[in-house]
């Protein structure tokens, strides 16, 4: 028989293959990515800040419009139910950029090493999991009711309901950016 020096050796199983290739994006993809990320992110807060304080003063006008002038608005309370989804849908993005995602907490923060990696790539699989699906069902909703009318305002439907897609991108977006760049702000705060 001929001696090779790796006829003992095993070859790598499919795991450590796959753990031992890089999956790390090479370095000027992964700093444009974590740039059109930081853009993105900050559009999300400074828009969400910007509808809660458009939602306040609309709730003001709505209290002072019916116990002061006793002329009740018709279109406020409308326009501040949608005007939340899309608050609540960009302010998200903001909260998975920031780790604040759900998440097995507790094993992210016993895991450690490869285990670690595997967690937080099962996290990262799943919240994309079910963003796909919030923006694929948000767009097929959107064209929907884009034909229907608000009932105070003559305003299309659609508007409201694209905050779904568009949320669900912002989000996606947010979950890569935060498995390659983390952020664990509310683990690190956690007890």
């Amino acid at each position: 028989m001929l001696d090779r020096p790796d006829a003992g050796a095993r070859s790598p199983t499919p795991c450590q293959r796959c753990h031992d290739a890089d999956f790390t994006l090479d370095p000027p993809m992964r700093s444009l990515f974590l740039t059109l990320d930081r853009w993105l992110t900050g559009l999300a807060m400074w828009l969400a800040c910007a509808l809660l304080a458009i939602i306040s003063m609309l709730g003001m006008w709505q209290v002072l419009a019916r116990f002061v002038l006793s002329e009740p608005s018709t279109w406020t309370e409308e326009l501040m139910r949608r005007l939340l989804v899309w608050c609540v849908m960009l302010g998200i993005a903001v909260a998975f950029r920031r780790g604040a995602l759900v998440s097995v907490d507790l094993m992210l923060r016993t895991a450690k090493g490869r285990w670690r990696d595997a967690v937080r790539w099962i996290i990262t699989s799943t919240a994309l999991a079910y963003l796909s699906v919030l923006l694929w069902q948000g767009i097929d909703l959107t064209s929907r009711v884009r034909f229907q009318s608000f009932a105070a305002m003559d305003l299309s439907m659609a508007w409201a309901y694209a905050a779904l897609p568009v949320g669900a991108f912002f989000c996606m977006v947010a979950v890569i950016a935060n498995h390659l760049d983390p952020v664990y702000e509310e683990l690190e705060n956690a007890q």
